[in-house]
Parts: structure tokens; sequence; C-alpha cells
């Protein structure tokens, strides 16, 4: 056995996700020298399911195995049927066993991406990077899968309009007046989480949940109870109060135009 490879594949495990407690079962199948091989995962986060199967492959060329993909399968409490996704490791681009959870789960994650370029053609066609990184959120399309099932991953660039630090300062966040609360609070959003924030509402403190929804350039808010809130118009559409009082002097001015027309309508009558 690689000793080399087996420490390398040994902290790549532990660093997507899947810990420590499989070691003694990856040295075995790496001794066992067969062409390829499989580590099964289970994990639960809260009262959801997760199964996951490790993907190991060796090398045609020599004793070296690779960490190719795995393949999990997400069953949320109180659901029939469970999600299946596999997500491949490379060089760039790889997801975490809990970035893969939540968006298995729905919602966005915020990444460093690197674009690929596309090498050879049909069965031979293979994406590897070129360098060039930039930034977005990535969320998974359940309405589009591509020819092997796996469902679509759509993007959502900087230049798309989502800034998650303009969507919680319309918000009564009691963490946004804290500089470590409001950067812990941000990177639990970006990594996907659904996050425990307690709101400040007219002397009143609310515990509420939050995850960010850049397709819509907004934050989801959850009750205590995690079901979604429909929040008020100033919360939901961003509106500033010298927007929401213009709207209410038109409404105002519109009312009393009215009520003029009413009096000489009367006036005329009485004549």
């Amino acid at each position: 056995m690689n000793q080399e490879n087996f420490n390398y594949l040994k902290d790549q495990v532990k660093y997507t996700g899947f810990g420590e407690g499989h070691e003694n079962d990856l040295r075995e199948k790496m001794q066992s020298q067969q062409p390829s091989f499989q580590i099964l995962h289970a994990h639960d986060f809260g009262k959801d399911n997760v199964e996951a199967i490790l993907n190991f492959r060796k090398s045609n060329s020599d004793d070296k195995y690779f960490f190719n993909s795995y393949e999990i399968k997400v069953k949320p409490d109180k659901a029939e049927e469970s999600t299946t996704q596999t997500f491949y490791l490379g060089k760039a681009n790889n997801y975490t066993l809990k970035e893969a959870y939540n968006l298995m789960s729905g919602r966005a994650v915020y990444k460093e991406l690197e674009k690929l370029d596309k090498v050879g053609e049909d069965e031979n066609a293979r994406y590897v990077p070129n360098g060039e990184k930039y930034n977005a959120w990535v969320q998974l399309d359940f309405k589009n899968a591509d020819e092997n099932g796996n469902y679509k991953i759509k993007t959502f660039h900087e230049n798309y309009g989502f800034n998650l630090a303009d969507a919680l300062a319309k918000l009564p966040i009691k963490e946004l007046n804290n500089d470590k609360d409001r950067q812990e609070l941000m990177r639990s959003l970006e990594k996907g989480n659904r996050q425990f924030v307690t709101f400040l509402q007219d002397g009143n403190v609310e515990n509420r949940y939050l995850q960010a929804n850049p397709q819509y350039k907004t934050v989801t808010v959850f009750d205590a109870q995690q079901k979604r809130m429909r929040m008020d118009q100033k919360e939901t559409n961003g509106q500033d109060d010298s927007k929401l009082a213009n709207k209410n002097n038109l409404k105002n001015g519109q009312a009393e135009k009215a009520e003029t027309e009413k009096k000489s309508k009367r006036q005329k009558q009485k004549i």
C-alpha cells in the first residue's frame, strides 16, 4: 500500500466532511488492491437522515487510489421519499458533506469557484480548471436533471444583483449590532445553513431562522418552529421610510382630492 497516498486520502475524506472514523476501512480496502471500492457513511443533520457512498478508484498506471465522488441520499424528517445526488471531486469546485446536504435541502451555497475548460469530446470529454476564479451562489435545480439523473446546478454570479449584507440590513436582526456576530451570521448563511437569529421589533425579542435566497435577491424568514413567514411590505421589499412616506402622502392627497370633489358636488346639488 502506498502510505503517502493513504495519508492524502485520509485527510481528503476528513476535510470533505466525513470525519476520521473511516481510516481502518480505507486502509484495508487499499491493501486489497482492488480496482475500485466504496466506503459507506451515515450521518444525521438534526432530524434529517443522510447516507453517503464514497467512491474510490485505482490509477491505471500505478498503485495510487483517487477519491472520485460520493453519492448522498437525503431523507428529510417525516418525508416518505429520499433524494439522491452524486457530487464529484477533483482539483476545483468541490463540496463538503454539509454543503451537499444544504444544497439537497434546497438552500443556496456561496462558493469561490474556478472556471473549467472542456478538454476532449464525447466519452473522452472532461473539464479542467483554467486558474480563473470567481465567487457565486450555487443552488440545485430540482426541475432539471442531466443524462445521469443528477440535478443541474444554478449559478448566481456577483453581478446577478444579490447582496447578502444589504438583504440582512433590511431586517431587524439583533446580531447585526455586533461585528463578530454579524460576520458569523454571514459565514453561516454563505455555507447554506438555516441560521437562528433574534429579531428586535417594537421592543419585543422574537426568535427567527434565516436562509439566503439569491435567486429572488432576498433572505427567507422562518418563525421559531421553522415555518416560513410572510414579512410586511417594508421588510420583504426593502422599502425605506421615505418611500413608504411618499406612498402614504400620495394616498392622503388622493383622499383629500376625492373629499373636495364630493363637497363641491353637494353644493351644486343644493343650488
